[in-house]
């Protein structure tokens, strides 16, 4: 028997999320996959050490219910209105599997789709591929910017879509989104609506306020990308119970580490130690913008602890290959909408001047 016939047709013609190249060779300046530069607060790391002692043999909890509290207590509202994942991609392929009816004849077209902008986080596409969902990937403005609610209709956007993500801060843009314009496209979906807010404490506003406006508003977070965790993977939606509790039910059980838990509570614990490292991730986006505009690089606004840079001379391909000789790994995308970018990570100040020096370096070159 041929194994391969044993396998779902769906699954056969899925293409995986590609993620970014870890780096396989030593002394690599890795930025490209948005990971902090600063290392977890001190306290955080004694709390992951001293709980590698003989619990590491008994199951975690269930619910993560310590974390949740804490959580539900920092945002301001009941620990019915939290759930926590393994990262927030878990959830995400929740709400999925939540809330969308595969495409199947007699469902509508509306309660099988799953929209969202383009470009965006390139995991939606994939996530409603393994649910045999339809997908709806909507034009942003040239700019990167929401479309208004005319040029929305006119590029097929769904406003009874079962599902729709919207990237706040935008990825791989940058672009940050005023909590005003949010709050006017929720008002007018009529399915769920998750606003993915991974890069959010490195923007101005954020948008939790509109889980408490709107019922069919849930906002995800994560402590990957501000909270130094991508190693443990811990994420978390806020919204109504309603929704919090249906994803409940169809989330893998335990399916939070014990140790990704005592990270995460001792995280929320040193937040003074992070918000300090906000400000000096955000300086030196501002520095490194200021020095590749100088450089002639188109350098679009960022809220996020990374950048999308349009660089002069050679194509961006060549840009990404020319500064991977130098050690620097940043990251580079096919898609004809932002093929001809960058995006560089914000590393430490001695990172981001490595890269500058770089990038003069390949401006001699031509």
């Amino acid at each position: 028997m041929n194994p391969k016939k044993l396998v779902r047709p769906l699954v056969h013609g899925l293409h995986a999320y590609t993620p970014g190249e870890q780096p396989k060779i030593k002394g690599l300046i890795k930025l490209n996959t948005n990971e902090n530069p600063y290392p977890p607060a001190r306290p955080v790391l004694a709390a992951v050490r001293a709980a590698v002692d003989g619990r590491l043999r008994l199951y975690p909890n269930p619910t993560a219910e310590a974390l949740r509290a804490r959580l539900a207590e920092l945002h301001g509202v009941g620990p019915e209105q939290v759930i926590i994942g393994n990262g927030s991609d878990e959830l995400l392929a929740l709400a999925v599997r939540a809330f969308v009816e595969p495409v199947t004849p007699g469902i509508s077209a509306s309660r099988s789709r799953v929209q969202y902008f383009n470009p965006s986080y390139s995991l939606y596409p994939v996530l409603a591929d393994i649910h045999g969902a339809s997908r709806n990937p909507v034009p942003l403005r040239p700019d990167f910017g929401l479309p208004t609610v005319k040029e929305l209709r006119q590029s097929g956007w769904d406003f009874q879509a079962a599902l729709t993500f919207v990237t706040t801060p935008n990825a791989p843009s940058g672009r940050g989104y005023a909590t005003a314009d949010l709050d006017a496209l929720c008002a007018r979906q009529k399915g769920i609506t998750v606003l993915d807010e991974a890069y959010v404490d490195f923007a101005a506003e954020n948008a939790l306020a509109l889980t408490h406006k709107h019922p069919h508003v849930l906002i995800a977070r994560t402590f990957s990308k501000a909270y130094s965790l991508c190693f443990q993977r811990v994420g978390y939606l806020v919204g109504h119970p309603e929704l919090i509790t249906a994803l409940d039910k169809i989330r893998d059980s335990y399916n939070v580490n014990g140790l990704g838990q005592v990270a995460a509570l001792a995280t929320l614990g040193q937040l003074p130690y992070y918000r300090a490292n906000f400000a000096r991730i955000i300086a030196t986006r501002q520095w490194l913008g200021g020095q590749l505009a100088g450089l002639g690089f188109a350098v679009l606004p960022s809220a996020t602890n990374f950048m999308l840079v349009q660089p002069p001379g050679p194509a961006a391909k060549t840009w990404l290959k020319e500064l991977r000789a130098r050690k620097i790994l940043v990251r580079w995308f096919s898609q004809p909408e932002v093929s001809a970018y960058l995006r560089i990570t914000i590393g430490t100040q001695a990172e981001a001047q490595t890269l500058v020096r770089a990038a003069r370096q390949i401006l001699r070159k031509k």
